[in-house]
């Protein structure tokens, strides 16, 4: 065997092991998810801590999604929030305004039919298309219960109107409660917290002197899943996603799940994970938890 020989063969092992490893990683990847949509409330944008903005940027490169539902990108133009997903791989974006608080959406894959809804909503209502899904940015009123009904009516009215069949996620800041989680809310310290914001600011977040969790029925109601309950296991501990350990002026409540994604049946029959994601660095990034959900296509 020549060395010429010799260099060639050991060319040709380097590059199949090389290959071959490659592939089990790229498998093993296709293995876990392969589609992770994020949704998340940013406090602001950030701009209530600015020294926290880098580490966001670094968990969410950390958690590769492909879609992002972002709410309260305060101050964010579209340039900026272009500038922010490159970091974590996302191509196309949409930020449906510039004053007040925005929400906005990411993508690894182009955003198609982006539709820009104000009339009727306290925040305004973002609808994109990506991958033959309607992807719903939601932020709703956050301080209403009779509002956050109109708006939950409008958009089921909306889906209504889609082609038969259509694909159809909902993820964001539903600033409400769900029946599911009704055992959690027991104690009846929300119902004291939300009793006084009434009475100090003249809110209507409660009905009747109970928490509201008509908004959420109406999604059930029409077959739409709530990813996170449905795939909680058997040793599920409540951590709702908000509020965390960021530091904020004034009372806040008990821990309550605000944050949702909502799906069609077919869609939702290919989770494969859904979770508040709730640790040492969610905990302080922002005032909200960010939802990740993993699907398997």
């Amino acid at each position: 065997m020549t060395i010429k020989f010799q260099v060639y063969l050991f060319l040709a092992l380097f590059f199949v092991i090389v290959f071959s490893c490659n592939t089990k990683k790229e498998d093993s990847r296709e293995s876990i998810s392969n589609f992770r949509l994020i949704t998340y409330n940013v406090w602001y944008g950030f701009t209530q801590v600015p020294d926290r903005k880098d580490q966001w940027i670094q968990w969410m490169q950390e958690q590769d999604p492909d879609v992002v539902s972002l709410q309260e990108l305060n101050e964010y133009t579209p340039e900026k929030l272009a500038e922010d997903a490159s970091k974590w791989g996302h191509q196309y974006t949409e930020l449906l305004k510039t004053e007040g608080f925005p929400t906005g959406v990411t993508s690894r894959y182009p955003i198609e039919d982006a539709q820009r809804f104000f009339e009727g909503f306290h925040h305004g209502l973002l609808r994109v298309k990506i991958q033959d899904t309607y992807f719903y940015i939601i932020h709703l009123h956050p301080s209403n219960w009779e509002t956050r009904n109109r708006e939950i009516d409008w958009i089921i009215s909306d889906i209504d109107k889609l082609p038969e069949g259509s694909a159809v996620i909902l993820a964001g800041d539903f600033n409400t409660f769900s029946p599911d989680d009704s055992i959690y809310y027991n104690h009846g310290r929300l119902e004291s917290f939300f009793g006084e914001m009434d009475k100090s600011y003249d809110d209507v977040n409660l009905r009747d002197g109970k928490l509201d969790y008509t908004v959420i029925e109406k999604l059930l109601d029409v077959g739409l899943i709530d990813l996170e309950n449905k795939m909680r296991s058997e040793d599920y501990r409540f951590s709702g996603s908000f509020p965390t350990l960021i530091e904020k002026e004034g009372e806040h409540g008990d821990q309550r799940r605000l944050d949702y994604v909502f799906a069609d049946k077919k869609t939702a029959s290919s989770v494969i994970r859904a979770e508040v994601i709730s640790d040492d660095t969610t905990l302080r990034l922002s005032d909200h938890l960010p939802v990740i959900i993993d699907f398997k296509r």
